[in-house]
């Protein structure tokens, strides 16, 4: 009854700024590319202002282009030629692609009829078009926060470089203290990957009072899946046939996850039995921000200590997102690792349950992580505090995950409870919440 309500209403429409869109492949476009074909049955009609794949510097995944539905207008827009990247200042996307989004921006805006601008992105610099066209246009927008802009965990951890070096660091992150409240001051509402984010901008800005704000990571997408077993879309990384233990960790390795890491290691080192220890493969894919020579591998070094260098395989480099999806279903166990910062959450988290593999998520105790497991099962979960205690998180891992072998066994993953945190069910809440912003 609710569909054939809407349908004899207009439909909202609401023009998402995605600079990177499918077929390019990055993590920031994947809330976007997976809630887009349910948000005409929730009211809204969305329209995509993106950037052409050919001018920014990422991969290209024909796969996830192949998934949009059909009718979505998406609109792609030129920027400065990656060539511009060897001038220092120059070379991040948004200072790239500003000017031509904000045209294209004002071109669509003018003609009418949009209820509300989001942002979901983390091309941080073209937020500063959110209080333009408000002011120009009358359209509120809403910010989609997938990291924080204001980031005090390399202050309050001196010893740890920060990506990109500290003099690159330094500047951006001045440039985001500047250009945060600016925007903030504007904006209708903010959805969050973290629960953290939220009391984070609160306490930086008490001015903000009642921010509104739906905390949502990115969902799972259980027509992913389907859509990877009708594909012939195959894996390079590993052989699962081959007889041994495979087990997989897919995404960046930051500092902070170099604590947890030692654990695991110091874990599998000294208490699983020889035999496994001799089958055993970790796989690390995708662990590194930069590409190519510029990829610096973080866990071999560290595996290397561990006596580890055998059974351990790092790939800096990401890979496409659907051999990422046959990677997760190839293994015999995934790992799940958090970071020593209470406000990380990996939103790899769904699509590692919906592999409905063995599963061992280690996260921070006021991870949302925790809780989220609580609710709907899939996993083996284990909290740490900080500052962390490596040896106790390693007796930790020891008891909960290899004594009893639990990285054969798999926890059910409890539909009913998970349908909120699908695709399907963010993008109803997330429909909800924007209908209120306007």
């Amino acid at each position: 009854m609710l569909g054939v309500a809407r349908s004899k209403l207009r439909l909202r429409r609401v023009l998402i700024i995605s600079p990177h869109f499918p077929p390019t492949n990055t993590p920031d476009l994947q809330r976007v590319r997976m809630l887009l074909p349910f948000f005409r049955e929730n009211g809204w009609n969305a329209e995509v202002l993106s950037v052409s794949p050919e001018l920014v510097a990422a991969p290209l995944d024909p796969w996830l282009a192949e998934g949009l539905p059909l009718g979505i207008k998406v609109h792609r827009v030129k920027a400065l030629g990656l060539g511009w990247s060897r001038i220092p200042g120059l070379g991040a996307l948004g200072k790239r692609s500003l000017w031509s989004l904000a045209r294209a921006g004002n071109r669509l805006l003018a003609k009418g009829g949009f209820d509300l601008v989001y942002f979901s992105t983390t091309v941080v610099e073209v937020h500063l078009l959110g209080p333009r066209w408000k002011k120009k246009f009358g359209v509120p927008f809403v910010m989609d926060y997938q990291d924080p802009w204001v980031n005090d965990y390399y202050h309050e951890h001196p010893d740890v470089v920060p990506p990109g070096g500290r003099l690159k660091y330094a500047l951006a992150d001045a440039l985001h203290r500047w250009m945060e409240p600016h925007v903030l001051r504007e904006c209708a509402g903010i959805t969050s990957v973290s629960p953290e984010y939220p009391i984070q901008l609160v306490r930086r800005y008490n001015w903000l009072g009642g921010l509104a704000s739906l905390v949502q990571p990115f969902p799972g997408a259980q027509r992913d899946f389907e859509r990877l077993a009708d594909s012939k879309i195959t894996q390079e990384y590993f052989d699962p046939s081959d007889g041994r233990i495979h087990w997989v960790y897919v995404g960046v390795v930051i500092p902070g996850m170099l604590p947890i890491l030692r654990a695991l290691f110091t874990a599998i080192t000294t208490k699983m039995p020889s035999e496994k220890l001799k089958l055993l493969s970790l796989h690390f894919i995708g662990t590194s921000y930069a590409a190519g020579s510029r990829a610096v591998p973080r866990v071999l070094p560290l595996a290397a200590e561990f006596g580890l260098a055998e059974q351990v395989h790092e790939r800096c480099e990401r890979i496409p997102y659907a051999q990422t999806l046959m990677c997760l279903s190839d293994a015999d166990a995934l790992l799940a690792i958090g970071s020593d910062d209470p406000g990380y959450t990996a939103s790899k988290i769904y699509p590692y349950l919906l592999a409905r593999k063995p599963l061992l998520a280690i996260y921070h105790e006021r991870s949302s992580i925790n809780e989220l497991v609580r609710k709907v099962g899939g996993a083996v979960c284990i909290p740490f505090a900080t500052p962390l205690d490596e040896d106790a998180l390693a007796q930790s891992i020891s008891k909960a995950w290899l004594d009893g072998e639990e990285f054969t066994k798999l926890y059910s993953l409890v539909d009913l409870a998970f349908e909120p945190y699908t695709d399907h069910g963010s993008a109803a809440a997330l429909c909800r919440f924007l209908e209120e912003r306007f």
